[in-house]
This record gives structure tokens, C-alpha cells and sequence, in this order.
């Protein structure tokens, strides 16, 4: 009788190599992610969200920033001055650009995140009329 011959045991991949394709997998997943977003908000498709949520990011901010100025006498330094905030207030402050002059007494600001991309926001002079927004505060930039 022929006893049977020992096989070679199987090496299992260590937990290092597991730990790593994983976070492979994760981060190429992430990296998708931002791609097809980056690609969704190149394509136009949601201009439209695009400019609705830039609307109103910017409508909330330029309210904060005269309510700031009616009790402060200065627009602030910066958007992270602005007191009394909503929960909702922080999160569209995210997306906007904000330039005072120096003194403060003027500003110019902008979205720069709508939804997903860049809003196309052409406001009418009469939005602007006794607020202390100044075009020509805009920065130079490449």
C-alpha cells in the first residue's frame, strides 16, 4: 500500500497584500469618481443645477455680507468673519470667492462652484444697486 504524498500547502497572500488591493481598489474608485464628475460638469449637462445652486450661493452670501455691514459698519475680511450663520450658510460660502478692498467699504465676489461646475451667473444692475459691489475689485488672473 502506497501512502499518500504530502502536497504543498497553498501560500495565502499576506494581510499586507490584501490591505493593499484594497486600498488600490478604493482609491481607483475614488479617482473614477472624480473624473466622471470632473467630465459630467465639462459636458453642460448640468448648467442648469449649475446655475441654480450658484444663484442662490450667491444671493446668501451677498445677503450676509450687507447684513455684516449694516451691524459692523465694514464688510468683513474675510467670508469665515461672517457671524451668525445657518448650517446650510457654511456650506454655500464654500463655493464663493470673496474680494474686499482694503478699507473694506467694497467688494467683489463670485461662484466659483455651482452643483457640479462653474455657474454662468449674469446678474441685472439693479441686484447690485446699494451693495458695495465693485467689478473692478475682481483680481487679474491668468
Amino acid at each position: 500500500m502506497e501512502l499518500p504524498q504530502p502536497t504543498a500547502a497553498r501560500k495565502r497572500p499576506s494581510d499586507r497584500v490584501i490591505i493593499l488591493l484594497v486600498i488600490g481598489g478604493l482609491a481607483a474608485i475614488f479617482a473614477g469618481g472624480v473624473l466622471a464628475l470632473h467630465f459630467i460638469g465639462m459636458s453642460g449637462v448640468t448648467k442648469g443645477a449649475d446655475n441654480l445652486f450658484g444663484d442662490q450661493e450667491l444671493k446668501t452670501a451677498v445677503a450676509l455680507l450687507e447684513l455684516h455691514k449694516v451691524r459692523f459698519g465694514k464688510y468683513p475680511n474675510s467670508l469665515s468673519d461672517l457671524k451668525y450663520l445657518g448650517a446650510w450658510d457654511q456650506g454655500q460660502l464654500q463655493r464663493v470667492s470673496y474680494y474686499p478692498n482694503a478699507n473694506r467699504t467694497a467688494y467683489y465676489i463670485e461662484v466659483r462652484r455651482g452643483w457640479i461646475g462653474k455657474p454662468d451667473l449674469k446678474m441685472p444692475d439693479e441686484f447690485w444697486r446699494g451693495t458695495g459691489y465693485d467689478p473692478s475689485l475682481k483680481p487679474k488672473g491668468p
